[in-house]
Parts: structure tokens; C-alpha cells; sequence
């Protein structure tokens, strides 16, 4: 039987940017999402066709990192509401037939944690749920003592933090105050099993597993100096690390009618079918980053030239290489997509082509085998923030990036352009609701900058508007959640150049064929497919013209149906 995880649209949800909620009789809220913000708005998910929620951390944490540090993870932090908000909003969702996951964040905790206080007693049965390391000798009578190894960290920070209490380091590969947990130690994984449980009992249908891929360190030697991620070798993807899921899939998984999607670090074809392979009986599906990163040098950071080719390359290589894909274009990590690959925010002008190529990446999204995951915005076209300095830009990857650059002299006008970029505010601005104040996110000034567009950009404007962007998404879900070949129907690269891309899904004697303009600029087509060549005009488009006349206009996206 078909699993039901492969016949939904998934959304996720960054909760303190969603919508916040109204204090007790109107009160103003504290301008940041919440739990009851997002009850509010389950009937616009349902609407937009949502089968599944992925929800980002809510447990109790100190916000080092936005919740991805965890302090408690049996309570709700009090910013997004209560454990009884919690299961009010399962229950909602389920009226609605929308399933929730959660984000699961187990490579490391908060240093606040309950677990990492107690273990900072060198003799407390908690010491080793950590990874406590003594310096190194000096190289020279009278030196300084040396860190336990030379790994570099993913927040390019150092990875060993010293405490006083203890007299060692601790490691922690994110920031300092994400302590990571010991995988070697068995006593940690019982823990696990005891947190998940915890909340598939309580009506969770899954876990989002955060960076998961790197959460067993098989060893602490020193990493191979020519790696960007310095000792990353001894702990990505390493055999206890699959063996670690293929326990938590035997103990709790397989006893729960849920599925779990992995945030997989540098992977690559070869390690992610072992991770989510469907006879290896560890995740279900992985989110990959190359796609992302084909106009990008050192992962997402400096730009190089987009080419539709490698976009195709790559996608090619992803969507006939696995079994089954989590198909995205956005997360909370990553830059929107529609400034990204699209043609970004046009300021509204006549001719412009902001919408366009929005609706544009919408066909190409959900028209990709697999499960298809919608970010908070997305659907309404959401664009990077409009901010004017670091200083309204809260990410700290973002700002340590500001000072390794910094270090190596780059000049600071061209630091900041890097940054507008890449930076992981740029998804995590509050969602555009409304024209109204603060884009109707929040009756108070949000914990974040709203984009200024917000006026022109937002979902209350477009709800009602057939041409609209949101109006496209509802469609293109609708028409895949329907059609079993643009679900899980062969992905058929068939031409691809500088600026445009074609495509066809396959199953049965049903073919769907996509053809994709990446550009400003009005492109011929190359040939008459099988698919553009039995159809009198698109099943779907962008532009709606029922005639293409042998080329794509500017951002356009067309979409063709043929059976035999």
C-alpha cells in the first residue's frame, strides 16, 4: 500500500514568523508567532490544498539559534503558547485532514539544557551525553594549551568551547551554545527514543530530523586541513550513524504510522540512498542542497552564473537516482526562491516579472516526483528582505560570515551584497498577510523586519485574484494531487541550454511536459516535442497563451498533457 506521505503537499512553518497572535481580550501581541497564529490560519493551508505540516523547533529553548537549541524538549517555550495549545493545534489540524511533523533537532542541545548542566560535573553520570575533551599539551614549555583537534565548525566559529567549571572543552559543531550529544554513549539514543515517542503519542506524524546525517562522531583525530568543513570526514554519514536510525526506526518508528525526512549535511547520491533507501530501513526521504547551490561557490554563499543545464543536471541526477525525493525550493535556511532563480522583486512596474517567474519555479516545483514541501510565503511569492545594513539582520551565521570575511579583507560593500543574498533572514522576514500594519503579521513591531513590499506582496490581495500567484500554487496542487504521474511518474530530461529547460514526467502512456524560460529574454524552442506537438495549447501556463509559436517568452512556464 502506497504510503500516504507520497499523496500530500507539505508545508512548513517557521512559527515565530508566521502569524502572530492577539493577546488575552485584543491585547497586542509580543510580535512574535505563535502557536494560536497558526491555529488562525489552518483554513488558508487547507485551502491551498496542505496535506502535511513540517513545523519548525517550539520547544522550550534560549533562542540562540531560533529554537534549533533545545532546552527542554517535553515543553512548549512560553513565546509560541502552552502544551494545551500544542494539542489544540493537532487536534485542529486533524479536523482538517493536515498531519503534523515535527522538527527534531538531535545532534546537539541547548548548553541550558537540564542534561549539559548536569554533565558539566566531570563525575556526573550525564558527563557523557556530551563530548568532553582535556587540551592538549602545549607544543612549547610555557605555551598555551591546544584544542583537542583542529576541526572548524558549520557556523565558522571553533568547535571547542572551554569551561571553567569543568576544566575541558566541549564540542559543539553549530554555535557554542549548541553542545553536541554522544552518540557513543547508548544512554543518549534511550533518550531519543523516549522524545519521540513523547510526541507521536501526543499526534505527531513524523519528524523533520535536523542535520542528521553527522551525528555520530566516530572519532576526534584531527581533519584534513584541504576540507572547507575541517574534520567533517570523521563524522558525516558514518556507519553508526545509520545504524543510530535504523534503531530509532526499529524501536519507535515502525510502531507509528509516521515518516521522517532528513536535513542531510554535504551529501552526496551514493550516501543519501543509504540513508533514506527503502530496504536500509533508516529515513524516508532526505533534503539535498545541490540543486540550490549550482550559481553558488562555498555552498550558498558567493554567486557564480546560472545555467538551466546544470540546473537540470542536477535535478536529473536527484529525481532518477532516488527512490523517492522531498522535493523543495525553499526553507528557512535557504534565500526565496523567486530572488534566487526568478527575476526578484520588479517594484510593482508594468512589464515587470516578478509574478511571472514566480508562477514560473511554482510549475517547476510541483510538476518534480516526489513529495513537495512549500515554504511560508512561497505561495504568495515572497522575496528577500529589503534591509539596509547588517544591523537589522538577526542571523548569527550571518554575522559570523560578516567577520570571517572581514579577516580576509573583502571590502565591506561587497561583504553586504554577499550577505543580501545568502543570508537566512531572507526567509525568515514575517509572513505578508496583509496590506495592513506590519503586514497583518502582528498587531506589535515583529522580532523581525517586515520587507517593505509587503503592500503590494501579500496574501489578502492575492486571495481573490484569479492571475495571482497564490492562485497558480492552488492550482498546480490541485492538478498534482489528482495525477499520479506528476506524483510519482519517470523524470525524462529532454533539453536544456543556458536559459531554458525541458522536461517530461512519464507513466503508463501519460506524459507531462514542461518547458521552463530561466530568463529576461524571449527564447526559441528548439524542437517540437512529443508532448507540445499533440496538444493544441498548454494544460497549464504562466502566461496563458494557447498558441506558444515556437518559443517562451520571458520567465514563461508552459505545461503539456498527452496520452497514448
Amino acid at each position: 500500500m502506497k504510503p500516504w506521505w507520497k499523496d500530500r503537499v507539505a508545508y512548513q512553518i517557521y512559527p515565530r514568523s508566521f502569524r502572530d497572535s492577539e493577546g488575552p481580550g485584543g491585547a497586542p501581541g509580543d510580535g512574535i508567532g505563535d502557536i494560536q497564529g497558526i491555529i488562525s490560519r489552518l483554513d488558508e493551508l487547507k485551502s491551498l490544498g496542505i496535506g502535511i505540516i513540517w513545523l519548525s523547533p517550539v520547544y522550550k529553548s534560549p533562542g540562540a539559534d531560533n529554537g534549533y537549541d533545545i532546552s527542554d524538549y517535553y515543553a512548549v517555550d512560553p513565546i509560541f503558547g502552552t502544551m494545551a495549545d500544542m494539542e489544540r493545534l493537532f487536534a485542529e489540524a486533524a479536523k482538517r485532514d493536515i498531519r503534523i511533523i515535527m522538527d527534531m533537532v538531535i545532534n546537539h542541545t541547548s548548553d541550558e539544557h537540564e542534561w549539559f548542566q548536569k554533565s558539566r560535573d566531570p563525575s556526573s553520570p550525564y558527563r557523557e551525553y556530551y563530548i568532553w575533551r582535556p587540551p592538549k599539551p602545549a607544543k612549547k614549555p610555557g605555551g598555551k594549551p591546544r584544542l583537542p583537534n583542529n576541526w572548524t565548525g558549520f557556523f565558522m566559529e571553533d568547535v571547542w568551547e572551554y569551561d571553567e567549571k569543568s576544566g575541558e572543552y566541549y564540542l559543539h559543531l553549530f554555535h557554542k551554545k549548541q553542545p553536541d550529544l554522544n552518540y557513543q554513549n547508548p544512554k543518549v539514543l534511550e533518550e531519543i527514543k523516549k522524545i519521540f515517542r513523547f510526541w507521536l503519542d501526543k499526534g505527531a506524524a513524523g519528524f523533520r530530523c535536523d542535520v542528521i546525517n553527522i551525528i555520530y562522531k566516530a572519532s576526534l583525530e584531527d581533519g584534513k586541513k584541504s576540507l572547507a568543513v575541517r574534520g567533517i570526514e570523521h563524522y558525516q554519514s558514518q556507519e553508526g550513524n545509520h545504524a543510530v536510525l535504523r534503531e530509532l526506526r526499529r524501536d519507535v518508528l515502525d510502531k507509528y504510522d509516521c515518516f521522517t525526512v532528513g536535513e542531510t549535511v554535504m551529501v552526496d547520491l551514493p550516501e543519501a540512498k543509504l540513508l533514506c533507501g527503502e530496504s536500509r530501513g533508516e529515513l524516508d526521504m532526505l533534503f539535498y542542497f545541490e540543486h540550490l547551490e549550482i550559481d553558488r561557490r562555498i555552498a550558498r554563499f558567493i554567486p557564480k552564473k546560472f545555467k538551466a543545464s546544470k540546473l537540470l543536471e542536477v535535478l536529473t541526477k536527484w529525481q532518477q537516482g532516488l527512490e523517492w525525493n522531498a522535493v523543495y525550493l525553499e526553507n528557512h535556511d535557504q534565500p526565496r526562491v523567486v530572488s534566487h532563480f526568478g527575476a526578484g522583486d520588479d517594484g510593482g512596474k508594468a512589464g515587470g516579472y516578478w509574478a511571472r517567474s514566480a508562477k514560473m519555479l511554482a510549475l517547476m516545483e510541483l510538476t518534480l516526483r516526489g513529495t513537495v514541501f512549500i515554504y511560508q510565503g512561497q505561495e504568495i511569492g515572497m522575496t528577500n528582505f529589503d534591509f539596509k545594513s547588517l544591523d537589522q539582520v538577526k542571523d548569527v551565521e550571518s554575522h559570523n560570515l560578516d567577520r570571517l570575511m572581514k579577516k580576509l579583507h573583502i571590502p565591506g560593500p561587497l561583504r553586504w551584497k554577499w550577505i543580501k543574498a545568502s543570508s537566512r533572514d531572507n526567509a525568515r522576514t514575517p509572513v505578508q498577510w496583509s496590506s495592513g500594519a506590519n503586514a497583518g503579521f502582528s498587531n506589535s513591531r515583529p522580532w523581525l523586519g517586515v520587507n517593505s513590499n509587503y503592500r503590494r506582496i501579500n496574501y489578502e490581495s492575492q486571495k481573490n485574484d484569479p492571475a495571482s500567484v497564490l492562485n497558480f500554487y492552488k492550482k498546480l496542487i490541485a492538478l498534482r494531487l489528482e495525477n499520479e504521474c506528476l506524483k510519482s511518474g519517470a523524470f525524462v530530461p529532454l533539453y536544456a541550454d543556458t536559459r531554458l529547460m525541458i522536461y517530461s514526467r512519464e507513466l503508463e502512456g501519460e506524459t507531462w511536459t514542461a518547458l521552463l524560460n530561466f530568463s529576461g529574454r524571449t527564447v526559441k524552442l528548439p524542437f517540437a516535442t512529443a508532448g507540445v506537438r499533440s496538444a493544441r495549447e498548454p494544460a497549464v501556463s504562466n502566461t496563458c497563451r494557447a498558441d506558444l509559436e515556437g518559443k517562451l517568452l520571458p520567465w514563461e512556464g508552459a505545461l503539456f498533457h498527452q496520452t497514448s
